[in-house]
């Protein structure tokens, strides 16, 4: 590392908080650093068990295909090692069936494939291969509660530990970089505050969505002889949402969303009764057939937040920002994982840069820069539900086009393959989102019939 982030090889690196965000950015120091230590206000399970700090662990994860290309370009083999511990492979569209806008999604041939399983198993693998490395080390159950340093530069951060009978008193620990990967909820802008600097600003957007997740066993271990998952997408006009997926022996998650003002419960009777509010009783009626294995585990916190440290301010050299701590999504989008990874590589190639030093400001836009395609993604799509708050809820004249243009995007990609394959693409951030403007996707766009939808779920196009 380089100028501000060191001109001498930096001796040692601090990540605050063991989140994937974290691991992944400690995989990617330790290439630069003598040593990268992790500190976690938890204390890490012994095998893939869900943890505190990860509220949603419980809750339907994916690891879409821009993720898997990220966690295995850091990880080589991650997602073989994933396929081996029994992740279930999902190929899109043939797998799911899928409502959106009124229609079902035609069955074809999948152009993608999505990993699904529990959380906690895809971070206790990451943690294995992290940890592995003699130069990441950790300090669990102990909380960050200060950065030490001024406006100019961060030297360390102040740490406490937790947990009944543990001291009060904080201890130093002194670093020539931190990153923050602490989650939405840091405490970074009050760090940095009281080292005399400037917090950033904050860019939210909050439809109030909230979730409630199950476990269910299905009666012969799948849905169905020819479907892995269901999924029915809210949007302005019908805003109840469902997911479900297999997360291996037998088992799957169903999780249901609706907005603030009709949330869906937590109480294990009317969980299933909420699914009666979805345009199709598909849902409904396999749960009618499943036996639940699990209370319901609810989540709320679904707000869209940016923090623009890339914008100028009296911020200090030696500290950075990733993960949910630089950019939250709405978790409903499935991003998460995927833009932890894609950020880290990002991290990496930006210090890596041998024409251009690897600044503090250079290295944050090149992280925000990152997440950039999902938030498009996530804040663009929230933007048009009804009760969304925020400061970037205006839409200007540019986005009014496009929001005319995606209209018709997600109407046609239904049953158009071409138009179908290049909006999974850039959903699953393959892609950018100007591959929906390519000449043969905008024909189909602007031009294509919109195919009829059957009445009922389909089948797959070779059952």
């Amino acid at each position: 590392m380089a100028d501000d982030l060191g001109r001498r090889a930096t001796r040692h690196a601090v990540v605050i908080g063991g989140s994937l965000a974290g691991l992944l950015a400690a995989r990617v120091l330790a290439e630069h650093a003598e040593k990268v230590t992790v500190v976690e206000r938890d204390r890490f399970p012994e095998g893939p068990e869900a943890r505190p700090g990860v509220p949603q662990g419980r809750h339907i994860h994916v690891l879409i295909s821009g993720g898997q290309r990220a966690f295995d370009e850091l990880l080589p083999g991650f997602t073989d090692e994933l396929r081996d511990l029994g992740a279930p492979k999902v190929g899109v569209p043939e797998d799911m069936v899928q409502w959106q806008n009124g229609k079902w999604f035609d069955r074809t041939p999948p152009t993608l494939h999505f990993y699904a399983g529990p959380r906690p198993q895809l971070e206790w693998l990451v943690r294995q291969r992290v940890f592995a490395d003699p130069r990441v080390e950790r300090v669990e159950g102990h909380e960050t509660v200060g950065l030490i340093g001024d406006s100019s530069r961060v030297r360390g951060v102040r740490l406490r530990e937790r947990g009944a009978g543990a001291e009060k008193e904080t201890r130093v620990l002194e670093a020539d970089l931190v990153v923050d990967a602490s989650g939405r909820s840091t405490k970074a802008p009050d760090w940095l505050a009281a080292i005399g600097a400037e917090a950033p600003h904050e860019e939210t957007l909050d439809t109030g969505l909230a979730y409630s997740t199950r476990v269910y066993k299905a009666p012969d271990g799948a849905l169905d002889s020819d479907t892995m998952g269901y999924f029915i997408v809210p949007n302005p006009a019908q805003q109840y949402g469902a997911v479900v997926l297999p997360v291996g022996d037998g088992h799957h998650l169903v999780t249901l969303s609706g907005l603030r003002d009709d949330r869906p419960p937590t109480e294990e009777g009317a969980f299933e009764e909420y699914t009666k509010r979805m345009p199709h009783p598909v849902i409904s009626e396999w749960l009618a057939t499943a036996e639940p294995v699990s209370p319901v585990y609810g989540f709320r916190k679904t707000a869209n937040i940016r923090r623009r440290y890339d914008r100028p301010g009296r911020r200090p050299a030696g500290f950075l920002a990733t993960g949910d701590a630089l950019c939250a999504f709405n978790p409903i989008y499935g991003q998460g994982m995927a833009v932890a990874a894609i950020t880290a590589l990002a991290l990496r190639r930006a210090l890596a840069d041998p024409k251009r030093t690897p600044t503090t400001q250079r290295v944050q836009r090149a992280l925000l820069d990152a997440s950039k395609p999902a938030w498009d993604i996530s804040a663009g799509s929230d933007k048009k539900m009804p009760g969304v708050v925020g400061d970037t809820t205006k839409p200007g004249a540019l986005d009014k086009a496009v929001g005319w243009y995606m209209g018709r995007v997600q109407q046609r990609a239904a049953g158009d393959p071409v138009v179908g394959a290049a909006f999974r693409e850039a959903l699953h951030l393959t892609a950018p989102m100007t591959g929906l403007f390519a000449p043969a996707v905008a024909r189909a766009v602007l031009f294509g019939p919109v195919a009829e939808s059957p009445a009922g779920p389909p089948l797959r196009r070779d059952a």
